[in-house]
């Protein structure tokens, strides 16, 4: 995974998580790394993997039974809106990049299925 220096570190974590979890690369009901293990295979200080687990056990993307391992959420509803919010994402940043071009909607529709189809 490689940071940058715009967004904090901790923000960055979540979002590869929720990247993997879009994906289906982590499968609901799976385990994930340790705080520890996180921090050590990211070369980060402890406490940020800490925060970026806490933020993202209090969004529901992912739970800890007791003294059990971190797992993701098996909740189709939160998969379902992490879903969107990265769609989202995407699309508002490919509006604000496609919209100084004066480009028809037309247009940038058929461009965009074009190039989605060939992928």
């Amino acid at each position: 995974m490689k940071f940058n220096k715009r967004d904090p570190v901790y923000i960055q974590v979540i979002r590869h998580f929720k990247q993997q979890i879009a994906s289906g690369h982590y499968e609901p009901g799976q385990e994930i790394p340790s705080r520890r293990e996180l921090a050590n295979q990211l070369k980060i200080n402890p406490n940020t993997a800490q925060r970026a687990y806490k933020e993202m056990e209090e969004a529901g993307l992912i739970f800890t039974e007791g003294n059990s391992p971190s797992k993701i959420t098996k909740n189709e509803e939160v998969i379902g809106r992490i879903r969107d919010e990265l769609i989202s994402e995407a699309i508002d940043n490919f509006v604000t990049a496609i919209r100084p071009i004066n480009a028809s909607l037309d247009e940038v529709i058929g461009l965009l299925k074009e190039k989605y189809v060939e992928g």
